[in-house]
This record gives C-alpha cells, structure tokens and sequence, in this order.
C-alpha cells in the first residue's frame, strides 16, 4: 500500500480542517485487501484498501479521511443499535442512510468526495435529517457499501481480532468533546461550519436531557425514601402477638408514597399546554407505580381553586387565569404531607424563601423560563 499517500490525505484533512484533526490522527490504520475502499471499527481502526488508494488522489482521499471519521464522531453504530429490529438488520440501508446524513454536510463544506458518494436528494429524501429519518424512507438497495462495524455496528470480514490498540468508550466520548470544543472554537474565530456539523457540536457540548426520564429519576428516589420508611402501627396486630397471651404487639408499617402536582393555571399559562404536561408528568407517575389516590392535583394562579385526587387526567378542573404565586399552592400541598411536590409552570412566579419539608421537583414548561430557587430540583418540559 503507498502508506506516503494516504497519510499525505490525512495531513491534508487534518490542516485543511484542523479541528478534525485529533480524532484523525486517532485512527489506526489497518491494510486489507477485504475491503472495497475504507471503513472503519468501533474501536477507531481504520481498514484500507491498498487499490483505492493507488486509483484515488489525494483531495478525495482526504475527504474520505474525514467521511469515516464522521461515522465514529456521530456514534453511528451505538445509535444503530438503537433502530427497530427489523431496520437492524438491513445493514446496507441503514449504511447509505448513514452516508446520506454525513455527506450532505461534506458536500456543503465543499469536500470534493469520489464519485461514488451517495447524498439524500439521489433518493429524493430532503437534506440536513439524521440518519434514523432516512432508512424507513430509503427502497431497498443493490450496492455494495459497506463502510464497517463502526458505522452499521455489525461485524465485518475485515475486522481484526488482534492488531493496533483498541480505543475504548470512554476515550472515544473524549474524542467527540475535543472536537466538539474545536469546532466551537473555529466558529468563535469566525469560521463557517455546515449546519449539521454546529447542530452536532452543541449537542454534544449541551445534550438535550430526556425530561421525563429525570422527573421519573426523581420520583423513584423520593418513593425509595418512603417506601423505606417503617413505622409501628397497632391497626393491624403483629403475628408474633398470638404466642403473647394478653399483650398486643403491633406490626410494621410501611406507607405508601404521595405525590401532589400544583399545576400554575395563571393568565400566563395555556390550558391545551398545561392539559398536555399534565398528562405526561401523570404518565410518569404511572411507569413509577404512583396512581389513583396517592396523585393529587391542585390548579392555582395566586390562589387554590381546585384539589382533587385523580385516578385519571380527564378528571382535573384546571381553573385559575389570574395572577401567579405558586407558593400558595405549594403550601396547601404540603398541608396533605405528601412526599414529592411537582410544580407545572413557567417559572414567572415567586418561591418560598426555603426549602419544603419534602421533595420539591420545578417542572418548568416553554423555553427559557426563569431559574427556581436552587434548592429545588428542575426538570425543563419543552413544548
């Protein structure tokens, strides 16, 4: 293989775009004459074709460089992993879908990819979608990409059991935050990056967290605690009390969990949006084994105007519209003693000057609310 040539693309990819340039030099470089052209591991190998490097210049050699770096960068075959069965198992769908999402971005920083490139628009698929929108649209297909393991996440034939250092997760991760933190720093000094590439960069420098998977984090915890709780109570006899003539025993006790949900019902607030959280946040508690009469609901703008103990969403009057304080309703939910408050609003409210006697979670709806105390525990809806 001429080794001079293809680590000439390399340098060329690295300088050209150097905030490429760490998770290039990263690569291991392994020849195989069992592959078409390039491909990469999950362990950031790089597999090489000796012939499509003696019949490729060094500009597309470069730009197929920075191809295949992409699809590890993009954690493609760990997202892979997370497609429908059935979609798994078409890798070759899956691969160009995954082509498809990085060219696009190539082509629009002007890379001069080979001919053989494949983008959305060949498929008439629209341009700048991840690839998971791609494969339920793309028909079946007769070529033979494979761009390996590291894009697909199946095993390929070239794929070494042995040979250079293996990169782990935890060093790949580092990998992708480098880079992210480059290209940041490139459009600081005025650069320009294809949109795809910004959008990927600030996803991984401020992931979007899953909002109902933390308010079910919060709420497992805060049941955990009270499942915990064991007390003595002498409703129910103990068992041990029938060898006892003449003394009652009691028996332990463990209380159920309460959870109360003041819903901001102000002027500010939207009813077909707060009927919508409100169903989620109900819906979490039901994945969390909360439900029926441990749920209550109280709508409050500056004052209570309804409480109810629900069983389901269709059953809460959300009456309110006027002014906001949500300290009022979080002082009639604690007069319940439950053990998680969950406060729907905007944010446009004052706070109590201290914590709760119990759990307090922010459910802060919309975009950009204002900040909660910071003793309070804040979970973003976005609508």
């Amino acid at each position: 293989m001429d080794r001079v040539k293809l680590l000439a693309a390399r340098y060329r990819a690295a300088t050209d775009r150097p905030y490429f340039a760490t998770a290039l030099y990263a690569l291991s470089i392994v020849p195989s004459s069992a592959i078409p052209t390039m491909g990469v591991d999950p362990h950031w190998r790089c597999y090489v074709s000796p012939e499509f490097v003696a019949a490729t210049p060094v500009p597309e050699l470069a730009a197929v460089w920075i191809h295949e770096v992409a699809h590890l960068l993009r954690d493609h075959h760990a997202r892979a992993d997370r497609l429908p069965a059935a979609d798994q198992r078409d890798r070759l769908r899956v691969n160009i879908a995954q082509d498809c999402e990085i060219n696009d971005d190539l082509i629009a920083d002007r890379l001069p990819l080979p001919s053989t490139r494949l983008e959305p628009r060949m498929f008439g698929l629209p341009p700048g979608r991840l690839f998971e929108e791609y494969v339920p649209q793309l028909p079946p297909q007769s070529h033979t990409l494979d761009c390996g393991s590291g894009a697909h996440g199946h095993p390929s034939p070239w794929d070494a059991a042995d040979g250079p250092a293996r990169i782990g997760p935890v060093e790949a991760e580092a990998l992708r935050r480098h880079t992210a933190e480059a290209m940041r720093a490139h459009l600081r000094g005025r650069g320009v990056l294809p949109e795809g590439w910004q959008r990927w960069a600030e996803q991984v420098l401020e992931p979007t967290v899953d909002w109902r998977r933390m308010l079910a984090g919060a709420v497992r915890e805060a049941v955990a605690w009270a499942g915990g709780a064991i007390d003595y109570t002498y409703r129910r006899p103990s068992r041990r009390a029938q060898a006892l003539r003449g003394v009652v025993l009691p028996s332990l006790r463990r209380p159920l969990p309460r959870v109360a949900i003041v819903v901001d019902t102000s002027g500010s607030m939207g009813e077909p949006e707060l009927a919508s959280a409100l169903a989620e946040v109900t819906g979490v508690l039901r994945e969390v084994g909360v439900r029926g009469n441990r749920v209550s609901v109280l709508a409050c703008d500056a004052d209570v105007h309804a409480v109810s103990r629900v069983t389901a969403v269709e059953q809460v009057t959300l009456a309110g519209g006027g002014g906001t304080d949500m300290r009022v309703g979080i002082t009639a939910a604690l007069s319940d003693r439950p053990n998680v408050v969950i406060v729907l609003t905007d944010g446009h409210t004052p706070w109590p000057d201290e914590p709760a006697s119990c759990r307090l979670i922010a459910a802060l709806i919309g975009s950009d609310p204002p900040e909660p105390p910071s003793w309070a525990e804040t979970v973003r809806i976005p609508l």
